[in-house]
């Protein structure tokens, strides 16, 4: 019996010792809750593709906000013949179906090259800018752009 208390006074002062009794303990007791770190804001960075539409004065669009939403959008009203320069009036919509949003969009080729400044304006102002290029032989406009914030 002496020899069973002299080996379990052992064991609780050589096992934590070792940190096995700590490890064991850790196998047990849940792992204390880690802080949650905030999610990072996303880019401001935005890309939008515009191919002619089969209506003249019309462009369909491909664009993506900071890889976390995206869809198609076409707009409407802009020159009836010519390049990608002029105004328009656009519309986005989300990879559902859903409406997104709609601007003013003012394409203004930046000479020389094929290279252009493009503007998005929403009651009066301004809510976003970028510059964009001519692709795939002429019949695209590749712009990135980002968001204006006041």
């Amino acid at each position: 019996m002496r020899r069973s208390l002299f080996l379990a006074a052992a064991m609780a002062v050589l096992l934590p010792a070792c940190g096995i009794a700590s490890a064991q303990a850790s196998l047990r007791a849940p792992p204390p809750a880690a802080a949650a770190a905030p999610a990072p804001a996303p880019f401001n960075i935005g890309f939008v593709l515009y191919t002619r539409g089969d209506t003249p004065g019309t462009l369909n669009a491909r664009w993506n906000y900071a890889n976390a939403y995206s869809g198609p959008g076409v707009a409407t009203g802009g020159p009836a013949s010519g390049g990608f320069a002029g105004r328009y009036h656009v519309r986005y919509f989300l990879e559902n179906g859903a409406f997104s949003d709609e601007y003013d969009l003012e394409i203004q080729r930046h000479a020389p090259g094929d290279f252009y400044d493009v503007t998005w304006i929403s009651d009066g102002r301004i809510s976003a800018r970028g510059v964009g290029m001519e692709v795939a032989d002429g019949r695209g406009l590749a712009v990135g752009w980002r968001r204006i914030s006041d």
